[in-house]
C-alpha cells in the first residue's frame, strides 16, 4: 500500500472549503494538470456552476475571466497570499459582479507544487453602498452598521467619528471606546503605510486599497485586513472626512501557514522584555546559515521559533524538515535521518532519502536533540562538520547543503556532564544559543496570549469570541504553567468547548485547575493582575500620549516621579 502524500494535502485543504464558507467566502482547489477537485457553496452561488459540473474538468474551460493555476505556477513558493486586482465577473443575466480574488499554491509533504488554492469575495453591493454614502445620511450609516465587512469613519482630523458592528467584532472595541479618537490607535506604529493610504484618499479624493494590511486589537494584537480607503464628501462635493473598509484575513492567513508551513514574527505574541530581546536576536540570526540550538521547557514555542526563523531566512523557498529524535525509536532513527539503499537490510528493496537529504538547500529541524544515541552523535558531527554521510548500507557519500536548527528541552551541557552527550558535537550545536522564556517569566504577556489564544481557538461566528470572567482571568494569571503556551491553549480549548454563553466562567475550566484556585486563601491580593492591568494603562496612555510622559502623568492623575517609579518597577522602556 502507498501513502499518496499529494492526496491527503487535498484533502487537509478540502476542509478550509468548509471553514471559508462559514464566512461566505467563495474558494475552490485545482489539481496541477488544471483539473477541478472541490468548490464550496459560495464559488458555486458566485460562479454559475454546480460542484458536480465542474470537478474533474479544466478550469480554463469553466472559469473564464477568473485566471485558475497560472499564477500559483508564476509565483510559486513567492508571497501569494496577496490579494489580485479586483475581477468582474457575469451571470446569466449580465449582472455584474466585481471579486477580490486571492491564489495560493498547494504543497504536498515533500514541498513539491501539486495544485492551487483560489478564494473568491463578492464585495459589489458593499462597494455600491459606499460609492453612494453621504457623511450626513444617518440612514446610510444603519445600512454600514450592519454590514459585515469592518467599517470607520473619520474626519478630517483622523478622529474616529464611526465605527460599525463588524469592526467590533474584528477588533474588539465598543465603539463607545474609539469615538473621538485618532484613528492611528487602530494601526501599528511601524505600518505607516496603511495610514498614508487613509491620507491620500482624503487628500485628492480617489480611493486606495491595500491587498493585505495589518491593524490592532484592543489586546494589542496584530491581525492582517483587506482595507479599502475612500474620501467622504458632503452635498457640496467638499471632502470633509474619510471611510475605511476592512476584512479580517486572520482565517485566509492561517490557511496559507497551513498549506505552505510559513510563519512570520507577527505568529509569536509577546510584548514583555524578555520576548523583545529575543525577537531582536533572531531577525539578526535568522538572516544567517548560524547553527542554532533553541533551549526551553517543554511548551514554550520552540517548534514555532524554528518554523520562523526558517521563513525569515534565504532558505525560506525551500523546505523545512522536522525530525523529533525522541519519537523515533532508536533502531530506526539512522535510516529515518540518512535514508538507506537497495538491500541494506531485509525488505530494503528500494533506495530511500532521508530526512536529511529531503530538506537538501533548506532546514533541518532536529527536535529534542537531547535523545540522540550516543551511536549516532558522531554522525551527526560529520554531517555539521563535512555536511555529508553515508546513507545506511552504502559505500558512497553523500552530500547535502542544509541549515541545522536544534531544540531540546534537557539542557544539553548538563547532558555533556553527565557524559550522556558528546561535549564535541554539543559545540558544533551550540554556534548560537536561544532560550525561550518559561511562561512564569514573561506574565505580563498572559493577557496577550489570552486574548490571541481565544480568538484563535473560537470557531468562526458572527458574534465576538467570549470574555474571560475577573475570576477567571485571577486564575490565568497566577497559574504557574509547567506545560507553559501549549498547556496554556489547552485550558482555554477545554474552557471554549464548555462556554455557551458570552463569558468564560470558573466552572468552564478543567478540574485541576479550578481546584487549584479554590485552594488560594480567599481574599488574597492578585499582585500579577493588578500590575498587568497597572502596566497596559500606562503604555496605553504613552501611546496615546506619543510618548510625552509629562502629558502621560497629567491624564493619569499622578505626577511625573511617580510616573517613572512605576515605570521603572513595571519595566517599561522609556520612549525614545
Amino acid at each position: 500500500m502507498t501513502f499518496d502524500a499529494s492526496k491527503r494535502t487535498f484533502i487537509e485543504c478540502e476542509h478550509w472549503l468548509d471553514v471559508l464558507e462559514e464566512l461566505n467566502i467563495g474558494a475552490f482547489i485545482v489539481d496541477f494538470n488544471r483539473k477541478v477537485r472541490a468548490m464550496n457553496y459560495s464559488a458555486q452561488a458566485l460562479m454559475g456552476f454546480s460542484e458536480s459540473e465542474v470537478v474533474g474538468t479544466d478550469c480554463r474551460e469553466v472559469f473564464w475571466g477568473v485566471p485558475c493555476l497560472v499564477e500559483c505556477l508564476v509565483r510559486g513558493d513567492d508571497h501569494s497570499d496577496e490579494a489580485e486586482p479586483d475581477v468582474a465577473l457575469s451571470d446569466e443575466a449580465d449582472n455584474k459582479y466585481l471579486v477580490t480574488r486571492m491564489a495560493t499554491p498547494i504543497f504536498d509533504h515533500n514541498h513539491q507544487m501539486i495544485g492551487c488554492l483560489t478564494i473568491l469575495q463578492d464585495h459589489s453591493p458593499i462597494a455600491d453602498l459606499i460609492q453612494r454614502v453621504q457623511y450626513d445620511e444617518r440612514s446610510m450609516k444603519i445600512v454600514l452598521d450592519n454590514l459585515n465587512v469592518g467599517i470607520f469613519t473619520v474626519n478630517r482630523g483622523g478622529l474616529i467619528t464611526f465605527f460599525n458592528k463588524a469592526a467590533e467584532t474584528i477588533l474588539g472595541y465598543r465603539r463607545d471606546q474609539l469615538l473621538g479618537e485618532p484613528c492611528e490607535t487602530l494601526f501599528e506604529s511601524d505600518a505607516p503605510a496603511d495610514l498614508s493610504l487613509l491620507r491620500e484618499a482624503m487628500s485628492d479624493g480617489n480611493a486606495r486599497s491595500a491587498a493585505v494590511g495589518r491593524m490592532l486589537t484592543i489586546d494589542g494584537i496584530t491581525i492582517p485586513v483587506r482595507s479599502k480607503y475612500l474620501a467622504l464628501k458632503n452635498e457640496k462635493e467638499r471632502i470633509v472626512g474619510g471611510l475605511v473598509t476592512f476584512h479580517d484575513l486572520t482565517l485566509i492567513h492561517r490557511l496559507t501557514q497551513a498549506v505552505r508551513n510559513q510563519y512570520t514574527f507577527h505568529d509569536m505574541i509577546g510584548k514583555s522584555p524578555a520576548m523583545q530581546n529575543l525577537f531582536e536576536t533572531v531577525r539578526v540570526v535568522a538572516g544567517t546559515d548560524a547553527t542554532v540550538l533553541i533551549e526551553g521547557e517543554t511548551g514554550t514555542g520552540k517548534d514555532l521559533l524554528a518554523k520562523v526563523m526558517h521563513s525569515a531566512s534565504p532558505r525560506a523557498e525551500k523546505p523545512i524538515v522536522k525530525v523529533n529524535c525522541a519519537a523515533i525509536p532508536a533502531n530506526l532513527l539512522e535510516s529515518e535521518l540518512f535514508g538507506y539503499v537497495r538491500g541494506a537490510f531485509t525488505g530494503a528493496d528500494r533506495d530511500k532519502p532521508g530526512h536529511f537529504q529531503l530538506a537538501h538547500e533548506g532546514t533541518i529541524f532536529l527536535d529534542e536533540i537531547g535523545d540522540l544515541p550516543v551511536a549516532l552523535q558522531a554522525k551527526l558531527l560529520r554531517v555539521l562538520e563535512d555536511r555529508e554521510f553515508f546513507p545506511l548500507g552504502s559505500r558512497t557519500t553523500q552530500h547535502v547543503d542544509v541549515r541545522i536548527i536544534s531544540a531540546t528541552n534537557r539542557g544539553l551541557k548538563h547532558l555533556v556532564e553527565q557524559g550522556e552527550f558528546r561535549e564535541d558535537l554539543y559545540y558544533r550545536l551550540n554556534v548560537m544559543t536561544i532560550a525561550m522564556p518559561p511562561l512564569r517569566d514573561r506574565r505580563e504577556d498572559l493577557p496577550l496570549l489570552i486574548s490571541h489564544l481565544v480568538r484563535k481557538l473560537s470557531p468562526p461566528r458572527e458574534n465576538p469570541p467570549p470574555g474571560i470572567s475577573e475570576e477567571v482571568m485571577g486564575v490565568l494569571l497566577n497559574y504557574d504553567y509547567p506545560g507553559n503556551v501549549r498547556e496554556l491553549e489547552n485550558i482555554l480549548g477545554h474552557a471554549l468547548i464548555l462556554c455557551r454563553d458570552d463569558v468564560v466562567k470558573i466552572e468552564h475550566l478543567p478540574d485541576f485547575l479550578r481546584k487549584w484556585g479554590t485552594r488560594r486563601e480567599p481574599g488574597t491580593a492578585d499582585p500579577y493582575h493588578a500590575n498587568v492591568s497597572e502596566r497596559q494603562t500606562i503604555l496605553r496612555m504613552l501611546q496615546r500620549c506619543n510618548g510625552n510622559r509629562g502629558q502621560t502623568a497629567k491624564e493619569l492623575g499622578i505626577d511625573r516621579t511617580t510616573l517613572w517609579r512605576k515605570m521603572k518597577k513595571l519595566g517599561i522602556e522609556a520612549p525614545s
